[in-house]
């Protein structure tokens, strides 16, 4: 048996390391496939669109059919939320909440803000039904309810992020995200609002966002200036601040 001395040991592992590292390089270097990728021609708004806000065909309560991208979200500012007629929990109490935020704007919804509630069940919720939800709930105008393709439904939610990494999870209607979108499509703000929260509070995340960089305030309930001033070598400058959430 051949001896092993630490010199040869130690040039056998280099050896061995940079033949490892040269075939990491080339399987990195060839495409795993024969698609290429350029996002350098499409603007930040178009990328935004392509990944997070799919056209696909919706039908609402009235049983117009629409895109989500063209005709509902794009040059808008917009309140999205998913739902279903028969959940006995959490929509209920959301819609509730949403018809008081709708009253506490003050006209806005419809006018310049826009509410959306897409159905988590578009097999059992035809236009009707949701229709009827709408009624029942004393729904104004400015917000519509939404089915479609149950295929084009789980895109559309999975691309908004309202989804589970667990398939089992996720297949599960009553585990469905509380939460609200809200959003400035022109502007690309984004942000999400517990659908459970004082409806004062929600009413001032959607007025704070449509109106930013303005201060929102719903009867006393403030929120912070998402834009923030600081000063940086004796020059102001605007900077992002992280959401002040207050109850």
């Amino acid at each position: 048996m051949a001896i092993m001395n630490r010199r040869k040991w130690l040039a056998a592992a280099g050896t061995t390391t940079v033949a490892t590292g040269a075939s990491l390089v080339l399987a990195q270097d060839k495409p795993a496939n024969n698609q290429r990728y350029n996002f350098k021609k499409l603007s930040p708004r178009d990328q935004i669109q392509q990944r997070h806000l799919p056209n696909v065909e919706l039908v609402t309560q009235d049983n117009q059919r629409v895109h989500f991208y063209t005709d509902l979200v794009k040059d808008k500012r917009v309140v999205i939320q998913f739902m279903f007629t028969h959940c006995k929990d959490i929509c209920p109490v959301i819609t509730h909440h949403l018809v008081e935020v709708q009253g506490l704007l003050n006209g806005r919804v419809g006018r310049d803000i826009f509410f959306y509630s897409i159905s988590l069940s578009p097999d059992e919720d035809s236009p009707a039904a949701l229709k009827a939800y709408a009624q029942m709930h004393n729904v104004g105008p400015g917000w519509t309810f939404l089915t479609g393709k149950p295929e084009d439904i789980f895109l559309l939610r999975k691309s908004l992020g309202f989804f589970y990494d667990n398939p089992k999870e996720d297949a599960d209607r009553n585990n469905h995200s509380g939460m609200l979108l809200v959003g400035t499509e022109p502007l690309m703000r984004w942000a999400m609002c517990e659908g459970g929260a004082n409806p004062k509070w929600i009413a001032t995340v959607i007025q704070t966002e449509a109106d930013a960089p303005l201060e929102g305030s719903v009867d006393g309930i403030r929120q912070a200036d998402p834009v923030v001033k600081v000063q940086t070598d004796g020059m102001k400058q605007a900077t992002p601040a992280a959401h002040t959430h207050q109850h």
